[in-house]
């Protein structure tokens, strides 16, 4: 069974740092791109970043360039997202999401196929 299942979320000022972490089984961790997407209310899905399958390219939305950094250890399974300088508009639950293909050049992220449960980041004072 595929699954991918995220933590890390949680209550931050702004200004504050949180690391989302995605751990993947039931698939080959280490032949999948994967990206970072979320949600809220007022704005929908929003594409956060991406991670090629070895780890480069990475790629982030223009609002997130700067502040958040996308990685991954294939021999964890596991994909981060360090968050720093958070912003209240930051605030939002966050999917990891694994593309459905095996990609050998990135010129686009998705289609999916996996989503995780999603994890809430709030960032309030």
């Amino acid at each position: 069974q595929v699954q991918l299942v995220e933590s890390g979320g949680g209550l931050v000022q702004p200004g504050g740092s949180l690391r989302l972490s995605c751990v993947g089984s039931g698939f080959t961790f280490s032949s999948y791109g994967l990206s970072w997407i979320r949600q809220t209310p007022g704005k929908g899905l929003e594409w956060v970043s991406g991670i090629h399958s070895d780890g480069e390219p990475t790629t982030y939305t223009e609002s997130a360039k700067g502040r958040f950094t996308i990685s991954r250890d294939n021999a964890q399974n596991t994909v981060y997202l360090q968050m720093n300088s958070l912003k209240p508009e930051d605030s939002a639950v966050y999917y990891c999401a694994k593309e459905r293909d095996v990609v050998l050049v990135v010129t686009t992220w998705g289609p999916y196929d996996c989503w995780g449960q999603g994890t809430q980041v709030t960032v309030s004072s």
